[in-house]
């Protein structure tokens, strides 16, 4: 197989060395991704607050464009949980009173996010979904779930539905229930169990389509909108109108354009935590910058579709892989059958009853409130980890639970803000602190004497290892840390500097002046296993304190002669 390379860029590049024998496999997983496709865009669109519809619009050139300038052969593009709920918290109170140009403002926030894909692709910056790391982007899609849900709990109840956080939500949902409309209730309750029942225990089946069908016939046949049950109502039929969105000014796209941002990091991290997995699953590569650039095509076309932002889903590609997909040709079969859905079928979806297209959003997203995996994040702990890193010794689960808790008190983009910046700062607060370990001897090793209790330790020598870098942010923890190893028969400190892979001026003018602390108690400082970025550090940092003794090894340090008590 041919893997996509930086250099080439090729349009449709999935398609390369294309093969007979994949027609049928790819024609079967467009029409498996179909099936599963056209409810939940209905049902994002809604998570959105724009008309169920406008989640077909967007699916379409997103599904194009992706295969046309992506890497993946197998990702799906369409709209997602995730970036229709940040869609939503974007574009409400730009909307303010205004809600005429709510949907426009959503085209608009796809069109800024396609824009800002495009130029971090030109510029090369794939990289920057490394500053989302996984348990950030894992409790921010755990809180952001519990908000959607939250958010869809009144639809099935058929009560009044509260504004504010997951919190304030819950206690709406708590103070209303008394206003139960019990027919509504039935057809959620029983949608959701239908969704959830297939899924557990006949997954070939796909079961959000096939409620909306039985949602739609129960209303036809036994005039449920006539009892209470609320349904979606006219959706416009055709294809959308190409162009930009009318009733918004550049002014509009100015404000929007710095929550794109916002709303392309998060798809961005998604999407290709999802190509990368099934690349790495059948053999070949994606290239980060190729999928920007897809991600920003696909949203670019989306806006001017009249859509609302997309990105990769990692459900449908699943789907879409486990299906027997084999490139981006099952996409195009999506997109053309999602066209005839929009000319032909949008009628049949006017009779859908609103809770269960809630169960829809309820059962797709139900998934992602991994508790296990936060679990698994606070077991990441040692009790040596405590005593050297104290509360920031669980720093991945204290990260992803304040992105959590974020998203739950502070909405999508602030929560996502707080995570980031609290994993930056636990980042920090361990850097700055980092292990050292006095060394004790085993066989021709170096090894942690803490870890290995019994090994004799050389008299009058302590070897020490700093297990990081040495920056201007550890120098006196490192510095402070040496001086307490060394007793008053101490003679010889050597740093085994194996485990440093750099140091920057204020470090290395930290280890001139500890060579003369400690040279004042009798005790000389000698460094071994340099690299080269530390030696050269060393000798070009212009010290004015005493230069330190460099060897190559451990044993050529001590070996070098030292001074008896």
């Amino acid at each position: 197989m041919v893997s996509p390379r930086a250099g080439a860029w090729p349009v449709f590049g999935s398609l390369r060395e294309y093969r007979k024998g994949w027609v049928r496999p790819d024609v079967l997983a467009g029409l498996t991704v179909w099936a599963v496709l056209v409810p939940e865009a209905l049902a994002y669109a809604t998570i959105a607050g724009v008309p169920p519809v406008v989640g077909l619009y967007a699916a379409v050139p997103a599904l194009i464009l992706y295969a046309a300038a992506g890497s993946s052969r197998h990702l799906v593009v369409g709209p997602m949980s995730a970036t229709a709920a940040l869609s939503a918290a974007i574009v409400a109170p730009v909307a303010a009173s205004d809600g005429g140009k709510y949907a426009a403002l959503s085209a608009v926030l796809a069109i800024a996010t396609g824009v800002a894909g495009l130029l971090a692709a030109l510029l090369r910056l794939g990289f920057i979904a490394s500053f989302i790391s996984e348990p950030v982007l894992k409790g921010f899609i755990v809180g952001l779930a519990l908000t959607i849900i939250i958010g869809q709990v009144p639809a099935i109840f058929g009560i009044e539905k509260t504004t504010g956080n997951f919190f304030e939500q819950t206690w709406g949902v708590i103070a209303h229930l008394g206003d139960t409309d019990w027919g509504t209730l039935v057809v959620g309750g029983l949608s959701l169990a239908v969704v959830l029942g297939l899924r557990r225990w006949v997954p070939v089946v796909p079961g959000s389509l096939l409620v909306v069908l039985l949602g739609i016939a129960a209303v036809s046949l036994f005039d449920l909108d006539g009892k209470g049950v609320d349904i979606v109502g006219p959706i416009d039929s055709g294809l959308p109108t190409l162009g930009l969105p009318e009733g918004v000014g550049f002014d509009d796209f100015l404000d929007l354009m710095g929550p794109a941002v916002g709303v392309l990091l998060i798809g961005f991290a998604e999407g290709l935590g999802a190509a990368k997995t099934y690349a790495t699953k059948e053999g070949y590569e994606v290239d980060p910058n190729r999928e920007l650039f897809g991600l920003g095509a696909a949203n670019l076309g989306s806006g001017l579709c009249s859509g609302m932002v997309v990105n990769g889903s990692l459900s449908k590609t699943a789907v879409n892989g486990g299906a027997g997909a084999k490139s981006q040709v099952s996409g195009l079969v999506v997109a053309a059958l999602t066209i005839v859905t929009l000319l032909f079928l949008t009628g049949l979806f006017e009779k859908l009853p609103e809770a269960t297209l809630s169960a829809v959003v309820i059962a797709a997203v139900i998934e992602l409130v991994d508790i296990r995996a936060l679990r698994r994040l606070y077991g990441v702990w040692t009790e040596r980890l405590g005593n050297i890193y104290g509360y920031a010794a669980r720093a991945d689960f204290a990260a992803a639970l304040a992105a959590m808790v974020g998203v739950l008190l502070f909405d999508t983009l602030p929560g996502l803000v707080i995570g980031i910046g609290v994993s930056m700062l636990l980042l920090l607060y361990r850097a700055s602190r980092p292990h050292v370990a006095a060394l004790a001897k085993e066989g021709s090793l170096w090894v942690d004497a803490e870890r290995h209790p019994g090994l004799p330790t050389a008299p009058h020598v302590v070897v020490v290892r700093v297990e990081a870098g040495l920056f201007f942010a550890n120098a006196e923890h490192v510095k402070d840390r040496i001086e307490d190893l060394c007793a008053d028969d101490t003679r010889v400190v050597v740093l085994d500097a194996e485990t440093s892979p750099f140091v920057d001026v204020t470090a290395a003018q930290m280890l001139g002046q500890l060579r003369s602390v400690l040279a004042r108690r009798g005790i000389e400082l000698r460094v071994a296993h340099d690299i080269g970025q530390f030696r050269d550090t060393l000798r070009l940092s212009g010290s004015d304190a005493t230069p330190v003794n460099l060897y190559a090894t451990v044993q050529d340090a001590l070996d070098a002669g030292a001074s008896r008590p």
